[in-house]
């Protein structure tokens, strides 16, 4: 195949939600927008289900579809960007649970779809979603007596235990939330990781699913293989790839890997990255492109089929440092053109 390989193990990806369920204080959910960041929404959604979770969070209504259209009409999908224009009938068709972000999205909700499902929203601080706590208290009564399915909000440091922002962000939302009977979330998989004070009803783990930090213990859940597709022997002085970046210091011998920066591999990544041949590390030689990837391969004792880019010996998160990102951007950048397989 002329297409890179990616893996994933959906076995890992369970183990990961019950280490992350056994943390818990109350419920856990999972979240997996953005395609599951990267790994396949319904592959992931059904073996998360048949694992234990029934809340599932995803950012956008018609991600929401895809749950719903993966897992049945049982399990309940949150809407993370809440009810917008246009949304209504994917909301009401397909049961799906907006968390209502402003006073104008709660307003469209109730004169929309009255009586239907939905959860709040708040902002404790990070000002990216949800209803300050002026805006809450002037609808609180409004809208506790329509019996939302959850209250959230989300932490902005919870990937920083010391930071005192967490500290804050959870005095606020219990001051916003005292009182309330209904379901109440916090905690992201951070915000797990932070304790119990931080759980309260529901968690919502993302990027510890997914073999991904702030969750240490992880499993890897993604690998990556790239198919060697073109092999040179370089001379002294000759330059591989844009820019005539990379120049021989030797007789080298350079081979063409298929992937680049359309597939998620971000140029920033190269000068600091290594592919692996039978556990040889094998640098990339000058600039990634599009489609393609120079390695050099001259201390390789052979030429294998494919270079592992992710796999035991290199994680999403070591790219992502080299890349001066983080590894929520590497999984939920990896392009289309792989040829996904799924293990476990």
């Amino acid at each position: 195949m002329s297409t890179g390989t990616l893996t994933v193990d959906l076995a890992a990806m369970a183990a990961n939600w019950t280490a992350l369920d056994a943390m818990s204080a109350g419920e856990t959910g999972a979240v997996v927008k953005a395609d599951a960041y990267g790994t396949g929404i319904g592959r992931a959604a059904r073996r998360l289900a048949q694992t234990g979770a029934r809340k599932f969070f995803v950012a956008v209504a018609q991600e929401g579809a895809d749950i719903r259209q993966a897992l049945g009409p049982d399990p309940e999908i949150y809407i993370l960007s809440g009810h917008m224009s246009g949304d209504t009938d994917i909301i009401a068709d397909l049961n799906l649970i907006p968390l209502l972000s402003s006073i104008d999205q709660m307003l469209r909700h109730f004169e929309a779809l009255p009586g239907t499902s939905f959860g709040i929203q708040l902002d404790t601080g990070m000002n990216r979603l949800g209803m300050e706590a002026g805006e809450w208290d002037a609808v609180r009564t409004l809208v506790l007596p329509q019996n939302p399915k959850l209250i959230m909000s989300h932490l902005a440091c919870a990937d920083e235990p010391t930071h005192p922002m967490n500290a804050q962000q959870l005095a606020a939302f219990i001051e916003m939330t005292g009182g309330i009977d209904a379901p109440r979330s916090l905690a992201a998989t951070g915000g797990i990781l932070l304790g119990p004070d931080y759980h309260f009803d529901v968690t919502r783990p993302g990027i510890g699913l997914y073999g991904g930090l702030p969750f240490t213990d992880a499993h890897p859940v993604v690998s990556i293989e790239l198919p060697i597709i073109q092999t040179r022997d370089v001379a002294v002085g000759e330059s591989v790839g844009y820019g005539n970046t990379w120049i021989a210091q030797r007789p080298s011998r350079i081979v063409t890997v298929s992937c680049g920066y359309a597939d998620g591999i971000l140029r920033a990544m190269g000068p600091k990255t290594t592919l692996f041949a039978a556990g040889v590390a094998v640098p990339i030689a000058g600039r990634i492109s599009m489609d393609s990837i120079g390695v050099d391969l001259t201390d390789a004792k052979d030429v294998p089929s494919h270079l592992e880019l992710v796999g035991p010996n290199q994680s999403i998160e070591m790219l992502a440092q080299n890349a001066g990102t983080i590894g929520y951007e590497i999984l939920t950048s990896l392009g289309a053109r792989y040829a996904r397989r799924y293990a476990g």
